[in-house]
């Protein structure tokens, strides 16, 4: 029997992904709400792409909502019409790009007052859009102009052209700020900037805790559509990501990396080491059992969405050396996206081995991920969480990694590790396992292991499911000798945090 939901509610906010895209991080949020089935789960996920028809997923019956909320297109010349500006904007403005510029932690407490403020000038639901009047063209000139005289190393050239067009990208970015959040005891936000500037807001409007995870790389970079822009533009996108990162982990209550490397980069960001509660990345075992090897001939996987940033031309340009190096091997691509199967497609008629390579979209049965191959090529693209390689993992393959972000703590002694960028390396590890059946599947066995010791999901699910509890739980009832005095707030140390404490040691 089902246990009941309790009366917590929960908003899982993300970027786009659960319960309408299937991929690593929505197999994830699937399976934490699927664990925890006594909590009540609203979802929602902010996008600037297409709204998705329906959930991908079915949903269980502990979840009470699932919606999408698009940011829509922000016209280019918005700022021109100044309108009505709203009281408080132009300052808002100035504080949000002071703060934006500058690099020590005073300053960065400029821009959270800042977006906080523009926060209260976005109400959800508002008829007009306040951000279109936002000055942030003249701010932001003003801002770069003092930061020009003080900085000991000057920023790239900011012309009028690239003011205006760093003030739209923001403006657009900060839509977020107006999506409406559910009524709820806590936020769970799952994602990056997006899904952040719309828990930021809620957490701001209602006073509802927020707890973070940082489900993707920390690391602030570049996105392939950016590559036109002008070195000022890009950073300022690059800053201000910086800068939401560093406002979330300061207003959250609770703070869980996914690993030691998120763990440091949030760390060396502001995050306060005592709302920092790491919870590895987890998948459920059943769904990926370790199966025997089904093919004779040598084959290679790689799983990702097959887009531009997904590290994709890496894994072709080493695969035509593999291809060169062992005759009749095969690549199978294996989660390629709707959206990203002609991109795939031109890049493997580029590289002229079309009959050496298959595409398949994301298996719906897990088991069926990883089967096909000998040896798993994980080559993530910067903003991969560690998922796909723990699932890797878990079925029992030997896995050649590139050492990107927190590949080689998970992986450790049990797999190949490659330097990122070098393709030749990466050719000549998995022509290695190839040529070597009894070394891949010892690697393999001990993967697997790894993997049941360290990254199962049920442990992910218990330490959320206490998470939950503490944060999302009332404040305990005021002691009677306290009945006319101020109530006590809740325990600036988070219940949780003591409990894994005592598990750990």
């Amino acid at each position: 029997m089902n246990p009941t939901p309790s009366r917590e509610r929960i908003c899982l906010l993300t970027g786009g992904g659960y319960p309408y895209r299937r991929d690593a991080l929505g197999g994830w949020c699937r399976t934490l709400v699927e664990g925890l089935r006594r909590f009540h789960f609203e979802l929602l996920t902010v996008t600037d792409r297409e709204l998705p028809s329906a959930p991908a997923y079915p949903l269980p019956f502990n979840v009470g909502s699932a919606h999408a909320a698009a940011l829509g297109r922000d016209p280019a010349r918005a700022e021109r019409r100044r309108g009505n500006v709203p009281d408080g904007a132009a300052g808002a403005a100035a504080l949000l790009c002071r703060g934006l510029l500058g690099d020590e932690t005073p300053v960065t407490a400029l821009f959270a007052d800042g977006l906080r403020r523009i926060a209260g000038l976005c109400p959800p639901g508002a008829d007009t859009d306040p951000l279109a009047t936002l000055p942030l063209t003249d701010a932001l000139q003003e801002a770069w102009r003092d930061r020009q005289t003080a900085a000991d190393e000057p920023l790239p050239r900011l012309s009028v052209r690239d003011a205006r067009t760093a003030a739209t990208l923001l403006r657009h970015a900060m839509r977020a700020l107006t999506v409406p959040i559910p009524e709820v005891e806590l936020v769970h936000c799952v994602g990056g900037t997006t899904p952040l500037l719309a828990a930021l807001a809620g957490h701001w409007r209602d006073g509802t805790p927020l707890l973070l995870t940082e489900a993707r790389a920390a690391v602030p970079r570049q996105r392939p559509a950016e590559e036109r822009l002008s070195p000022s533009v890009r950073a300022v996108l690059r800053r201000f990501r910086t800068a939401v990162a560093r406002t979330g982990y300061t207003e959250a209550e609770l703070i869980a990396p996914l690993s030691t490397y998120h763990h440091g980069w949030a760390l060396g960001h502001g995050a306060p080491p005592a709302r920092l509660v790491p919870v590895p990345a987890g998948v459920d075992p059943r769904e990926y059992p370790c199966a025997a090897e089904i093919a004779e001939t040598p084959t290679v996987v790689w799983a990702g969405s097959g887009g531009p940033d997904s590290g994709l031309a890496l894994v072709l340009e080493a695969f035509t050396e593999v291809a060169a190096a062992v005759p009749g091997v095969v690549l199978h691509l294996v989660g390629v996206t709707a959206a990203h199967e002609e991109h795939c497609a031109e890049q493997i008629e580029r590289t002229g081995l079309g009959r050496a390579i298959r595409l398949h979209p994301l298996p719906a049965d897990p088991r069926d991920r990883y089967t096909v191959g000998q040896v798993v090529a994980h080559v993530p693209g910067p903003a991969d969480p560690p998922y796909r390689l723990v699932e890797a993992m878990m079925s029992g393959r030997a896995v050649v990694g590139v050492d990107i972000g927190p590949s080689g703590e998970t992986l450790g002694d049990t797999g190949i590790l490659v330097p990122p960028g070098d393709p030749s390396e990466l050719a000549i590890a998995i022509v290695g396992l190839l040529r070597s059946p009894g070394r891949r599947r010892a690697l393999g066995d001990a993967a697997r292991q790894r993997a049941l010791g360290h990254f199962t999901v049920d442990r992910v699910v218990r330490v959320y499911g206490a998470l939950y509890t503490d944060l999302a739980a009332p404040p305990p009832a005021t002691a009677f000798e306290l009945a006319l005095t101020v109530p006590a707030p809740r325990n600036p140390t988070p219940a949780t945090v003591r409990w894994l404490t005592r598990e750990t040691s």
